[in-house]
């Protein structure tokens, strides 16, 4: 039996200096949430922002420290909502695998976790477990790409998967028939998810290059970002360098009322031919001017 103690209107200000009290008072775990759902979408480098009002929820494993923790900050912090509540044993790791269900994007591709049987044996499925390096399929932009990939004909096809993740995108590419694959990212840990997912779907090595983006040189005939509005527009002389003169650039990780800027950051370089939106979110399709 566990007991949690959940902490509302609490200003980011305060976060940490509270996290301190509540590992003091012995709590096993602290969870930061957003009370309002507003999405933190690029911090600044070397900073972790946290939203304008959160919710901390803290762990204990004796119902007299969390009593005792409760009491403490009712009284230190009038101004903030605290509210116990007893959680009954269960297998958390069953829990947490059964959040993750095989999804279908498009007709005919499936992203399956390890544990599960695809659902369709003779489709097109990538095996692909949650982790560290960002990308399962569940965010709408991933969720766009997955099914704009699905529908597009990459038979014989060079790409280029730049901010890789977890290789979610470059994998489920080779596994469509795309002929070579280069996923790059500048974060080690994200090629190392896409090495190890790679090997995990047994998939033709020669194939797929995973390295920093550094390292790319020869043009493409398609280019996928799922990554953020900044990086996007600073990004896009080089995509023009890195693509084919009829190729195609895919561009996603932008929410809807930021896909004007784009598109304006674009205009001199890149024909926009085609938008998809899900969920306050959007995919862009743009071709050589």
């Amino acid at each position: 039996m566990w007991f949690q103690l959940k902490i509302e209107h609490c200003p980011s200000q305060q976060i940490e200096l509270l996290s301190e009290e509540l590992e003091e008072f012995g709590a096993l775990s602290i969870m930061l949430t957003d009370k309002n759902d507003n999405p933190v979408l690029e911090p600044e480098p070397g900073t972790t922002p946290l939203w304008p009002e959160v919710i901390i929820q803290a762990l204990f494993s004796e119902v007299f420290q969390a009593q005792h923790t409760r009491d403490h900050i009712q009284q230190t912090y009038p101004e903030f909502t605290c509210t116990l509540e007893v959680l009954e044993d269960k297998d958390w790791e069953r829990a947490w695998m059964d959040d993750f269900k095989p999804q279908r994007f498009g007709q005919r591709l499936w992203i399956c976790p390890t544990w599960s049987t695809p659902p369709e044996p003779s489709a097109v499925n990538l095996m692909l477990d949650p982790g560290l390096a960002f990308g399962t399929g569940t965010h709408p932009t991933t969720a766009l790409c997955l099914t704009w990939l699905e529908q597009a004909d990459l038979s014989n096809k060079t790409v280029i998967d730049y901010g890789c993740g977890s290789g979610i995108l470059s994998l489920a590419a080779l596994k469509l028939g795309a002929a070579q694959l280069h996923a790059v990212d500048i974060d080690q840990q994200a090629l190392q998810a896409t090495q190890n997912n790679a090997s995990a779907n047994d998939l033709d090595e020669e194939k797929l290059s995973i390295s920093l983006p550094d390292e790319l040189s020869s043009p493409v005939d398609l280019i996928i970002a799922n990554i953020l509005l900044a990086p996007l527009i600073t990004l896009k002389e080089r995509f023009q360098q890195l693509l084919k003169p009829q190729g195609m650039l895919i561009v996603s990780g932008i929410l809807e009322e930021q896909a004007p800027e784009l598109l304006k950051a674009y205009a001199s370089m890149f024909c926009a031919v085609h938008q998809e939106n899900l969920n306050g979110w959007s995919l862009l399709v743009f071709k050589h001017k």
